[in-house]
């Protein structure tokens, strides 16, 4: 083989599993997702609810379900849940109040 065969298959070879992520790179960025939007809630002792959802890159958006409870008094130490949608871009969490996923919506 030649030297400029060569190179060309190690560079195609770089290439190709510089595309893949590992296991330890997904876990690594599912807990900082968690650890975001485990920090922007609004509710007291929030926890995730399942795994961040992952959106394709043109979304730029992972997504998690979190669960806890209201820390207002006059919400009594209610329940709740929020979607948090992470920014991959900015590595920024946004929460919203989404205790309405529960609910069966009436025709």
């Amino acid at each position: 083989m030649t030297t400029t065969r060569f190179s060309a298959l190690l560079l195609l070879c770089l290439c190709a599993t510089a595309q893949a992520s590992s296991d330890e790179a997904w876990a690594a960025h599912d807990q900082q997702v968690i650890d975001a939007c485990v920090a922007a809630s609004q509710l007291k002792d929030s926890q995730p609810v399942g795994r961040p959802a992952e959106f394709d890159d043109s979304v730029g958006y992972s997504a998690l379900l979190l669960q806890g409870r209201y820390p207002q008094a006059h919400m009594k130490n209610r329940q709740g849940r929020e979607l948090c949608l992470f920014d991959k871009q900015q590595q920024r969490a946004q929460v919203s109040e989404w205790d309405s996923i529960m609910s069966v919506r009436k025709p």
